[in-house]
């Protein structure tokens, strides 16, 4: 089962699928024993196959780090956290977090794009 701890402390998962905001990036970073790489990407393969399925879902990229390290980096693109929201908390997909080998921490957070002039648009 994947341990989720908050990529920041002061404001978790918990209360961001409370905002009313979209489209939204989940970035999700993964560490793991180096003997349960392929675990962790059979897991998370299975709950993109599903993810995809659900209304609002728009992309998914998931990311190794480069050498030996067992990190990984994971975004997905959503129309809202409402659709992301109903997504992450349903029991299909609940279940399936119990997939992931045990050294499975993530990290995961929702981002809005930022509009700067010249180099970014919103």
């Amino acid at each position: 089962m994947v341990t989720v701890k908050p990529l920041d402390p002061e404001f978790p998962i918990q209360q961001q699928l409370g905002i009313d905001a979209g489209p939204v990036v989940l970035v999700n970073l993964f560490t793991v024993d180096a003997s349960d790489q392929d675990a962790l990407e059979e897991a998370w393969r299975n709950d993109a196959l599903w993810m995809k399925k659900q209304p609002g879902y728009i992309s998914t990229q998931l990311h190794k780090a480069i050498g030996e390290s067992s990190m990984y980096l994971n975004y997905a693109v959503w129309d809202s956290v409402a659709d992301f929201r109903a997504a992450f908390s349903h029991p299909d997909f609940q279940k399936e977090l119990s997939h992931y080998p045990s050294s499975a921490v993530a990290a995961p957070h929702l981002f809005e794009k930022v509009a700067i002039a010249n180099c970014c648009t919103a």
